[in-house]
């Protein structure tokens, strides 16, 4: 089946096609969307600018959009015109989605998909939190820590890209402070680095770290692709 996918250039929009592509189907277009402010409750935020080297490195199409109001009906409103747009171009049966748990999230795109005549592909739906952070590990996704938001995540977690080792101490926060270990709470995000969809892996070269004493983000201001040659 043709899809399109939504991507943040996270680990999980990116885990979701990674899984879709294994299971034989064909990712022909990303829709990437910029938000106006991290208070979106449908979409990532952080360096999305930076998705376009990922969408470069899988030679897959991408179409992004900016979304000035965080209100979701008018979020909907414009992912539906994006949908509607892209269907002109690019011939798709569905749309690939990286949620794990969100069931508002996945209601809200199930109603976007039925009303577009499309199928919502969700490969990481209801997946064990720790097994899945290892699963991404053990299938040599590379990804670094993009902001934080939680309790017993400070500055230091920021643009920190996590192995086997940060995963442990990750785990052992998110049992003392109860956040979601796969962030699906937005605890925390992050970007994608390198996967085994990449033919490049993304260098980044210059880089900033907001801390405001409670969260922070880490913002890509240079990056390139390495040449594997």
């Amino acid at each position: 089946m043709n899809l399109a996918a939504f991507f943040s250039g996270g680990k999980d929009s990116m885990y979701a096609i990674y899984n879709a592509k294994k299971s034989g189907h064909e990712i022909v277009v990303l829709f990437t969307i910029q938000p106006k402010s991290d208070e979106s409750h449908l979409l990532h935020f952080p360096n999305i600018a930076q998705t376009k080297l990922q969408s470069q490195s899988m030679n897959i199409p991408q179409i992004i959009i900016s979304i000035n109001d965080i209100n979701v009906d008018i979020e909907i409103l414009e992912l539906n015109n994006l949908i509607k747009t892209a269907k002109k171009t690019f011939d798709f049966d569905g749309i690939v989605h990286g949620g794990i748990s969100s069931l508002y999230q996945k209601n809200k795109f199930e109603v976007l998909c039925q009303d577009n005549n499309l199928k919502l592909i969700s490969p990481l739906w209801q997946k064990n939190a720790s097994s899945y952070m290892k699963e991404l590990l053990n299938n040599n996704f590379e990804f670094i820590i993009s902001s934080v938001s939680s309790d017993g995540l400070d500055q230091s977690w920021l643009g920190k890209a996590i192995n086997y080792s940060e995963f442990e101490k990750l785990e052992n926060l998110s049992k003392k402070f109860q956040f979601n270990l796969n962030f699906e709470g937005g605890e925390a995000e992050t970007f994608v680095t390198n996967c085994p969809l990449f033919k490049n892996r993304i260098k980044i070269i210059k880089s900033n770290k907001i801390w405001d004493g409670v969260r922070g983000r880490f913002e890509i201001v240079e990056s390139k692709l390495e040449n594997n040659a």
